[in-house]
């Protein structure tokens, strides 16, 4: 008999089967990537271009290119374009990021013969209306305003803008100024140069049958491609005036603080997930306020009371990489705050880290990744992560071999390296 009172023996992990997408490059140009996974007929589809901030000839170009693909074509409005989509039970998303635009469906495999024209025709002739751009622009210019009475937004923006620049791809954002200057002459421009006829990669991932795939790749063929994927201009970092930047908003009870930095290697370079350091900074990022049982969690929301949540996460692009605390506290305890993140830091630092406490954390991430492994849009999403940061699937392996490896002494080196000489950036908004 099961005896339901005790635990299952603990098993630590080792190691992690990942599935692994399969690739196929057309006579034209484009790339297919397919993961067939799944026990439903639903299908992902993502079409992905290099045409993301680092790519755009003036602020909001990327961002109003991308979300206004889907409101009209020549032959049909946006009201058209939704009310064909939902018929189907499918549902359609744009997203942009600094490196890229992503034109994504959600449907099932049944439905791709319909679907997949009108995608077409959104790659193809898009016709950027002014009247829905009007609205596009009023609609974020009223949501850029909401949040910029929020100190969070305030302090995340302006953080990622003194780490890396106003001006950068990964420091700047839209603001209203950028908004007004959008036109429908620069986004149909950068419709052109960036998304017509250039190549790009289409994702697809759920149950993918042999008949999808046959008719993905004739999707694809149709697609006239004259040009690559935009070259990557040279874009650097700002150094910032100052490290340290306080934002007063009179009759604000709350303040909003951001610390962190951006990362360079020691030999001097950015820091990405190539870097041979990655690995052992997880660990790092996690031990201080990665978690929910991490240090910063214990010492500013458990023992002092300052905050009911505080957290330090290691961001990765492209190109650079940086780590970020913010946390939301009473105004009057602020300064405190920062005291108390620098402390746990310079300990991470100086400090060995108790064995049960390391244990703790790698089983952790090794569980949190397992579990992020089990559904065909997350499997997905992970390849996504490999592909375009140029690594390939042995990256996993190598995750969880190190992840599991990591000694203390390895992250009293960490931390020395990246964050002995407390050249940290503090903004606070409140």
């Amino acid at each position: 008999m099961l005896d339901r009172t005790q635990p299952p023996v603990f098993q630590p992990i080792r190691h992690v089967a990942v599935a692994q997408t399969q690739s196929l490059a057309l006579g034209n140009g484009l790339r297919l990537h397919w993961l067939n996974a799944g026990e439903q007929p639903v299908i992902r589809l993502e079409y992905i271009f290099t045409a993301g901030t680092w790519y755009e000839p003036q602020r909001g170009v990327s961002y109003f290119t991308a979300k206004m693909l889907p409101e009209g074509t020549r032959r049909r409005s946006a009201s058209e374009i939704s009310e064909f989509v939902d018929q189907f039970g499918s549902f359609l998303e744009v997203n942009q990021t600094a490196e890229r635009i992503n034109l994504t469906v959600y449907t099932l495999a049944k439905h791709l013969p319909a679907l997949l024209p009108l995608m077409e025709e959104v790659l193809h002739e898009a016709a950027f209306p002014e009247h829905e751009l009007d609205n596009l622009k009023n609609i974020t210019r009223q949501n850029l305003r909401v949040n910029l009475q929020k100190n969070a937004y305030v302090a995340q923006h302006r953080f990622r803008e003194v780490v890396f620049g106003e001006n950068h791809p990964y420091g700047k954002h839209n603001r209203e100024e950028d908004i007004a200057a959008v036109g429908h002459d620069t986004l149909a421009a950068f419709y052109q140069h960036a998304v017509v006829g250039h190549a790009f990669d289409l994702v697809v991932s759920g149950e993918v049958s042999g008949e999808t795939l046959r008719l993905l790749e004739t999707h694809l063929e149709r697609f006239a491609v004259s040009q690559p994927a935009l070259p990557r201009p040279e874009r650097h970092p700002e150094t910032a005036a100052t490290q340290m930047e306080r934002i007063e908003r009179i009759g604000s009870v709350q303040s909003s603080v951001r610390v962190g930095k951006r990362l360079v290697q020691p030999d001097g370079q950015p820091f990405t997930r190539r870097s041979p350091d990655y690995f052992r900074l997880v660990v790092f990022n996690e031990i201080l306020g990665g978690y929910f049982g991490s240090r910063l969690m214990k010492n500013i929301r458990e023992e002092k009371g300052y905050t009911y949540g505080v957290f330090s996460s290691l961001g990765t692009f492209r190109q650079e990489g940086f780590l970020v605390i913010g946390s939301d506290v009473k105004k009057e305890f602020a300064n405190q705050t920062l005291d108390e993140i620098r402390k746990e830091i310079k300990a991470l630092c100086t400090e060995p880290v108790p064995a049960d406490e390391l244990d703790t954390v790698k089983n952790y991430l090794l569980g949190a990744f397992a579990g992020s492994v089990t559904t065909p849009f997350s499997l997905a999403d992970h390849f996504k992560t490999i592909y375009f940061d140029g690594l390939d699937y042995g990256f996993f392996d190598r995750y969880v071999a190190a992840i599991a490896n990591t000694t203390t002494e390895e992250l009293l080196e960490t931390g020395q390296q990246y964050f002995g000489n407390d050249n940290l950036t503090e903004v606070v908004v409140g």
